[in-house]
């Protein structure tokens, strides 16, 4: 589940240390002494919590036949042993067994910082330089007589990790581990899906602040500066603050052109931060100064589609139903079909939690049954090629009885931060 750098956090990191505008240089840092961190009820995953992941893990692996899995660093690896680590050449990994204590493989050298955030009690064996890291895990494997089991390998690791174990462990079979992880990460716990409503709120107090302080002539990357200061100073930590202003708002992730805001154009921004590990997305459009007819009658229509979008969202249906149904409502008003345009030419939404993008998306095909505690945006925008585009964007969770709202809807163009 882990991301690579995505297209929108590219451009947000385009932001300048300064806010240049035409005659005026200003310091980074604007007078953000209205705000304060809200952030300071934050819980933390505690260890209770941690426990329950891995039991639930061991019995996702007994139920599929799976004797052990490999994760590399990244947001699983925090999920089930709280190690916050990079992935380099040096292999550090965990191996969680079907029975017992999961085991931290890590460089010599790497050992002490490692186990500064590890959280879960786990074995830790080391490599030392001149040594083959996947002899100590497949030494591990043989140790706990998983040899011969298969062993999932969670979808972001590397080919080198699961080939070099292919090759040690002849008996081996390797599998996916998205039984497993998918099982656990898709459905948040109510300590997870806290974390993320404070982080929705962090990010829908810095738009408050932001939206009225968006001026003529200002850039796109100005304006995310703002929003990046803004989230930092309520206690969130920015991962993507995208501000698209008049045609590079048809392209749902921006254009390297640099346009300034200006009476009538559309400014569209997508902005999400981090709190405690876990993330915000939430997009807001709106015309800087007055809307023409057909602004306001796409930003209606786009509102309207997150409607139809929640409407679609129940216990059981398959998560492509959702993408369907809003697209069957555009096809209606004229725009599509599918995925061309002018229309909606990405998907309805997708999974959300520690990682801003995560399985399962609500798009065309994808059969996964929503089940409680899934989390997903729902952002179904319209883009119009040379003219503008139009995106609200809001995330739900799933409960028993139906969706429920991280963050509110705006309910017109005229108040469209909500």
């Amino acid at each position: 589940m882990q991301t690579l750098l995505s297209r929108r956090a590219m451009i947000a990191a385009a932001a300048l240390p300064f806010l240049v505008r035409p005659g005026l240089l200003r310091a980074a840092e604007p007078d953000l002494s209205a705000l304060s961190d809200i952030t300071g009820g934050a819980v933390p995953i505690g260890p209770e919590e941690r426990a329950r992941r891995l039991a639930r893990a061991q019995a996702l692996m007994k139920a599929n036949g799976i004797g052990a899995i490999l994760i590399e660093p990244g947001s699983t690896m925090v999920y089930f042993t709280g190690v916050q680590w990079w992935r380099s050449e040096r292999l550090t990994a965990v191996v969680i067994p079907v029975e017992g204590q999961p085991c931290i493989v890590t460089p010599f050298f790497e050992e002490p910082s490692v186990r500064e955030t590890l959280a879960v009690p786990a074995e830790v064996r080391v490599w030392q330089e001149d040594e083959n890291p996947l002899a100590v895990v497949a030494g591990f494997v043989r140790d706990r007589k998983l040899a011969n089991r298969a062993v999932g390998v969670e979808e972001t690791a590397r080919f080198f990790a699961f080939d070099g174990m292919r090759k040690l462990l002849p008996d081996m079979r390797l599998v996916s581990a998205n039984p497993v992880v998918r099982g656990c990460r898709m459905e948040k716990s109510p300590a997870e899906i806290a974390l993320m409503q404070l982080a929705t709120d962090v990010t829908l107090a810095a738009y408050r602040w932001v939206y009225p302080r968006v001026e003529a002539g200002m850039t796109g990357a100005e304006v995310g500066a703002l929003m990046s200061a803004a989230t930092r100073k309520l206690g969130g930590a920015p991962e993507f603050s995208m501000a698209l202003i008049g045609e590079a708002s048809a392209y749902p992730h921006g254009s390297k052109q640099v346009h300034r805001v200006a009476e009538g154009q559309v400014v569209l921004m997508d902005c999400g931060c981090t709190v405690q590990g876990y993330q915000s997305d939430v997009s807001r459009s709106w015309v800087h100064g007055q809307a023409s007819a057909e602004q306001r009658k796409v930003w209606d229509t786009v509102a309207k589609g997150q409607q139809v979008a929640r409407s679609a969202a129940r216990i059981g249906a398959p998560a492509g139903s959702i993408d369907d149904a809003v697209r069957r409502f555009y096809e209606g008003q004229g725009y599509g079909p599918g995925y061309r345009l002018p229309g909606l030419s990405h998907r309805t939404g997708h999974g959300i939690g520690m990682d801003g993008h995560e399985p399962v998306n609500l798009v065309h095909g994808e059969a996964t049954p929503l089940a409680a505690g899934m989390c997903f945006s729902n952002e179904p925008g319209l883009y119009l090629p040379g003219k503008f585009g139009i995106r609200i964007e809001d995330c739900f969770h799933m409960t028993d009885s139906g969706p429920l709202w991280f963050s509110t809807p705006p309910k017109g163009i005229e108040a469209p931060i909500g």
